[in-house]
């Protein structure tokens, strides 16, 4: 007799919940970060980027989404083993392209303004 696995429902709910919770943390810590560099213009935001505090909860963030993506894979028929070895490079490759983009994003708000990144007024 064949026998079916279940698909990990639980570890797609822990990835979910995960993400959204170091997502939290991160939206905090980084709001401060900007709230400290615009009160006190000396130091150099880019600098402050990659602190630990910050670091902590983007990683936590990311091991979500692999979480989350690898048991979808699964529940969708991919083999565990398979489902992880392709949700790692696009988790690690999305990680990387959003970090750098933030960089990027704060980089440009440190020389030009906040009102170079507002995307919902028209110029």
């Amino acid at each position: 007799m064949y026998y079916l696995p279940e698909p990990p429902y639980f570890l797609m709910i822990a990835g979910l919940f995960v993400s959204l919770t170091s997502g939290a943390a991160f939206g905090a810590t980084l709001k401060q970060i900007v709230q400290n560099w615009s009160s006190d213009r000396i130091s150099s935001m880019s600098s402050q980027l990659p602190t630990v505090s910050l670091v902590v909860p983007f990683v936590g963030i990311t091991m979500g989404v692999y979480l989350f993506l690898s048991a979808g894979l699964e529940v969708f028929g991919f083999p565990g083993l398979m489902a992880y070895a392709v949700a790692f490079p696009l988790t690690l490759f999305v990680g990387i392209l959003i970090w750098r983009q933030l960089g990027s994003m704060l980089t440009l708000a440190e020389k030009e303004g906040f009102a170079a990144i507002d995307i919902d007024s028209w110029r």
